[in-house]
């Protein structure tokens, strides 16, 4: 089965034709998703920022991480949920894009390393010394600050693709 045909059977679905009609579904479930997006976006930020060191610097990296993680954690789920009924509400306009498939690849990236690879720093024997975040070892400073830099990147191209789907 294409892309083409799903989409069509799935636009044709009774579920996505009661989405579409019901007047205040769709811009509801979009704010709701909008919603998550910026608390995810919000958590990633200061936790990366954290990392960088440019941002909560008298605070320890596990407390910020304890705080934040778990909000994004939340946000994620919910993110997934109200996507996956816009996709059925509207498939056509995201399942066949390309834009929408490189933000999926970049939520899905962008999600493991900020939930699961910084696990460990909740585990590890950070120091912050003034504005610095230190391990045992200062080239994992360094990375970790290199990964920080990245991963806002990522995020912020996460927002650009999802609202640039609308032009595709």
């Amino acid at each position: 089965m294409s892309i083409e045909v799903f989409s069509e059977w799935l636009y044709a679905t009774s579920f996505s034709t009661g989405l579409r009609e019901t007047t205040w579904a769709i811009p509801t479930i979009q704010s709701i998703h909008i919603f998550a997006i910026s608390i995810i976006i919000g958590s990633a930020l200061v936790t990366e920022l954290r990392l960088a060191g440019m941002f909560a610097v008298d605070r320890a990296v596990p407390d910020v991480l304890r705080r934040y993680l778990p909000w994004m954690g939340r946000a994620l789920a919910i993110l997934l949920l109200t996507g996956l009924l816009l996709v059925v509400a509207e498939p056509g306009r995201t399942i066949g894009n390309t834009v929408f498939w490189i933000k999926m690849a970049l939520v899905v990236g962008a999600s493991v390393v900020t939930l699961k690879a910084r696990e460990p720093l909740l585990r590890e024997n950070i120091v912050v010394e003034g504005d610095e975040l230190a391990f045992e070892g200062e080239d994992r400073a360094e990375a970790s600050k290199l990964l920080a830099w990245f991963m806002v990147l990522v995020w912020c191209a996460i927002v650009f693709c999802g609202r640039f789907i609308a032009y595709t």
